[in-house]
């Protein structure tokens, strides 16, 4: 693993800027965002630095000075094939054609590792998503968040940190208490029973499979228990069922967990406890109303937050707060990361103040809010059908269109803004579906190579020197940013730009493949078919890489 190609360069300017300082060429003013970025325009070379703009006030010097002291002290680079100052005073670099051309081997070399980065230094981060009750079956309103928290952990973990996938078992409270209670009351209708379920329960069609598929394997063993005692016995067989049928739709999306962690073990080891005194201790909490407080409006917030109400039972906001102390100070990770739905807008802030009061610095601790997903067909809105018609499952989207889409459309938005899924879309088998699109890419270039190979052309090696063409060039410039991309995700916790890179990734591969021809049959030319059999070679590396980065597969045949 090792920086990226934008962290280099940062990291060049960053070097030429101190030694021009040093030198007296530039005056000595504090420098916080070297500001490298992509120039829109490719006649602006491949990397761009406004800095010279930016310290022109400061430095009270002619912008244009300054860009030339910073090019004129710029450290020697086998990347950077030029180097100039533009416009009002832009440097621009642009990559070095040799360099270029050899990162085809680097990338065929680095393999299923290509992309990763040391960024993350080993640092630990845990990501908890989804984390539903076990009350009933994962529905698509979890599904979004999901698929964003798989493909992050992903991203991070290839930026080199440390990552925890985890789920939060809310085993605890009064609505796992009304799901043992409907469990019961629909075990006892399966054998005869006139009994009512209780008026807030869980009145899904799927309690009823949950009581038949209990019937089948116990029979009437619970029928004659005491009530108290059944409802408990039957709870704990429906919720180790329900926790492995959420298990088991999660896993149909490509969604796995490291760890599936029990609310109930915060109370039965004496976390709860534990925390609830730190909290007194360090003077957040309050008592009023018969009820226990935490006082968040000493750390700046607008309101307190209940933790323990008048009847003695915890909130969730209690457990929320000894399952985060549970997080950092038990476990002792550097960074966490929740990914709640919009209803959990509000805790937010509150869930930070927690953590501050707990001695933790709340900046690492991050809040994702993703937005809700509107689905439709073709123009039409919709509602996916279920045949018990009370929800919408995991299970029933990845029927209609495949893991593979729901990743990518859940993707390809960033989090915080609402989405249209357009199912007729994500079905469709043609290149206007960008998951077709992509994908096709990578079983065209595994069908070229297997052509190649029954031919018995050997590519093993080859002269990169010929790759010469604007697609070949274009082409392998889109390979090389996947590391780069993979450190902007993990810095900012933003993976919808994955799905658009892979389709930018794919047009520069099909239009290489338009304009030039992979194997050629004219005399000579056979050094020029090894050289883009290795860059076809390199461009399905890439391409794989970013599938697996979504959690999607990669066929070799379409």
């Amino acid at each position: 693993m090792s920086a990226s190609i934008r962290r280099q360069i940062s990291d060049s300017v960053s070097a030429a800027l101190a030694s021009a300082q040093s030198s007296g060429k530039l005056p000595a003013v504090e420098v916080s965002d070297l500001s490298i970025e992509r120039p829109q325009k490719s006649e602006n070379g491949d990397f761009s630095c406004s800095l010279a703009m930016k310290l022109a006030r400061p430095m009270k010097m002619n912008p244009r000075a300054i860009g030339q002291a910073i090019v004129d002290a710029l450290p020697d680079s086998d990347i950077v094939g030029n180097v100039w100052v533009a416009g009002p005073g832009f440097v621009n670099f642009s990559f070095d054609d040799e360099w270029l051309q050899s990162q085809v081997d680097q990338v065929i070399e680095q393999g299923e590792e290509f992309g990763n980065s040391d960024l993350g230094g080993g640092r630990s981060i845990q990501v908890e998503f989804v984390s539903v009750n076990p009350t009933g079956p994962v529905h698509v309103g979890h599904a979004r968040g999901a698929v964003l928290g798989s493909a992050l952990a992903n991203a991070l973990e290839a930026a080199g940190f440390d990552v925890q996938r985890e789920y939060y078992v809310n085993d605890a409270g009064t609505q796992m208490e009304l799901f043992y209670q409907t469990a019961y009351a629909r075990y006892l209708q399966q054998r005869g029973k006139q009994v009512d379920i209780p008026d807030d329960g869980y009145r899904g069609e799927y309690m009823n499979d949950l009581a038949l598929s209990i019937v089948a394997r116990h029979g009437d063993e619970y029928l004659h228990m005491d009530a108290q005692e059944a409802t408990a016995a039957i709870g704990e067989v429906a919720l180790e069922t329900m926790v492995d049928s959420i298990r088991q739709s999660l896993d149909r999306l490509g969604v796995g967990y490291d760890v599936w962690f029990r609310e109930r073990s915060l109370y039965d080891e004496g976390g709860f406890d534990g925390v609830m005194k730190l909290i007194e201790e360090r003077g957040y909490r309050a008592e009023r109303d018969g009820a226990v407080w935490f006082a968040a409006t000493e750390l700046g917030e607008e309101n307190d937050a209940v933790l323990i109400r008048s009847n003695g039972a915890p909130t969730y906001f209690a457990s929320d707060v000894a399952y985060h102390h549970n997080k950092f100070i038990e476990r002792g990770f550097d960074r966490v990361v929740n990914i709640w739905g919009a209803d959990h807008q509000g805790h937010v802030n509150r869930m930070k103040a927690a953590v501050s009061a707990m001695g933790v610095d709340p900046d690492r601790l991050t809040l994702m809010i993703y937005q809700m997903v509107t689905f439709k067909q073709g123009d039409e809105l919709v509602r996916l059908s279920k045949r018990s018609g009370d929800i919408i499952t995991v299970d029933d989207l990845v029927d209609q269109v495949g893991a593979d889409a729901c990743r990518y459309f859940f993707l390809s938005r960033a989090a915080e803004t609402q989405m249209e899924f357009d199912l007729e879309l994500a079905a469709r088998q043609s290149s206007d579906n960008p998951v077709y699109y992509v994908q096709y890419a990578h079983a065209r270039i595994a069908s070229i190579i297997a052509g190649a190979t029954e031919r018995d052309i050997r590519f093993d090696a080859a002269d990169l020197s010929l790759l010469n063409h604007e697609a070949e060039l274009t082409l392998i410039r889109k390979i090389v940013q996947l590391p780069e991309l993979v450190e902007v995700m993990a810095s900012n916790l933003e993976v919808h730009h994955l799905p658009h890179y892979a389709q930018e990734l794919a047009t520069a591969f099909h239009w290489f493949y338009q304009q030039c021809r992979v194997i050629s049959t004219v005399e000579g030319e056979e050094g020029l078919t090894r050289a883009r059999l290795r860059l076809c070679l390199a461009s399905k590396t890439a391409l794989a890489r970013c599938l697996s980065l979504m959690g999607m597969s990669t066929p070799d045949r379409m």
